[in-house]
């Protein structure tokens, strides 16, 4: 039998505001590898997903994606510096080390769409696993 394997897997993001959600994701970090008029294709390294022109306020509000980076507070410092919060009018948190061995920080899309950007930190001593 043949062994099953996998290229990659891409998660279709929705917008309210696909424009606005274009411009967001390329100022979080995100380069921008092709658009249409309903989806775009944005990617950091080897990691990528599908912005879509599509909103259902229910979907959106609990729709949520992570992504694992080699240094977190990198990241939180470009978001910092890009003023990505305010220019936006998002909610984020700063990072903090979780019980299950991230190090994440939690922002919110202009859609409301909940990323938890972070690394692994690994097991902390007297953590139940």
């Amino acid at each position: 039998m043949r062994e099953l394997t996998t290229v990659e897997a891409k998660a279709f993001v929705p917008s309210k505001d696909f424009a606005l959600c274009k411009q967001f994701y390329q100022d979080l970090g995100f380069e921008l590898g092709w658009s249409s008029d309903d989806l775009a294709y944005l990617r950091n390294g080897n990691s990528s997903f599908l912005l879509q022109r599509f909103y259902k306020k229910e979907h959106a509000e609990n729709f949520m994606m992570h992504l694992l980076v080699e240094d977190v507070e990198a990241w939180w410092r470009h978001v910092q510096a890009q003023g990505v919060v305010a220019r936006y009018n998002v909610r984020a948190e700063a990072p903090a080390d979780r019980p299950w061995g991230i190090r994440d920080f939690v922002i919110n899309d202009p859609t409301g769409v909940l990323w938890r950007i972070g690394q692994n930190i690994g097991e902390r001593p007297g953590e139940i696993t």
